[in-house]
């Protein structure tokens, strides 16, 4: 994802770059001190991702979100600021922010918000229709399968690891967290933090194989005796 960081504070842009640094796939193809800086860069590359400040010396960044969406309706935004008045929250709802964090944003909560949002970018370039559970995922209402959300633990998304398993069932034999990865279009450590999940839930179970190279692996296999078993 190529990636715009928007942030009048240069030490706290520098900061936010730093954290993008340790997520896979991450571009950083500029950084603005003001809002005249934001929209050039917009005009002038393919930007995926806006990370904007509120507060910005020549203009709110909230007052762009209407430039913004007219002209690149498929950029995500996430707004990083110390903003709290309501008022600007009910406007980033309105056009489509993806999330809203409050400075100080920690490492943490910075690397999953980024990490959910290119989930669902992901998600969304894979569908050719919806259904409720997409829905679901994407608006945050009702249950999925009987299961609420807050059921999984952090890092773990529901449809992800539905997908996940899936692709162990469908698959019938062994498979590293490298192929679970490329069938699923997301990096190794993602895959295996998902299959992982799936094995300690009892949904798969894992084997040490020796490769071609007589290194071992780990194969996960779909738990077949739980078959019944749904997510």
């Amino acid at each position: 994802m190529n990636v715009v960081i928007a942030e009048d504070d240069f030490r706290i842009a520098e900061i936010h770059e730093e954290y993008l640094s340790q997520i896979k796939g991450m571009n950083v193809i500029g950084k603005s001190l003001n809002a005249k800086e934001t929209m050039e860069l917009l005009n002038n590359h393919s930007v995926d991702l806006l990370l904007m400040d509120i507060y910005m010396p020549d203009q709110l960044g909230i007052d762009l979100l209407g430039e913004i969406r007219e002209n690149y309706p498929s950029i995500d935004i996430i707004l990083v600021t110390a903003a709290k008045e309501k008022e600007y929250l009910k406007k980033a709802l309105r056009y489509g922010v993806e999330y809203y964090l409050i400075k100080p944003v920690t490492l943490e909560m910075f690397v999953k918000t980024i990490e959910k949002c290119k989930e669902n970018r992901r998600l969304l370039n894979n569908l050719s229709e919806v259904n409720q559970d997409i829905i679901n995922h994407f608006f945050g209402t009702g249950q999925e399968k009987g299961h609420q959300k807050m059921d999984f633990p952090a890092g773990i998304d529901y449809l992800t690891l539905k997908k996940v398993s899936n692709i162990l069932e469908k698959e019938g034999k062994g498979l590293t967290a490298d192929k679970v990865g490329e069938k699923m279009g997301a990096s190794r450590t993602t895959a295996r933090r998902y299959l992982e999940y799936l094995v300690s839930i009892n949904k798969a179970y894992v084997e040490q194989e020796y490769g071609v190279v007589g290194r071992p692996e780990r194969n996960y296999y779909f738990n077949e005796l739980l078959k019944e078993r749904q997510l």
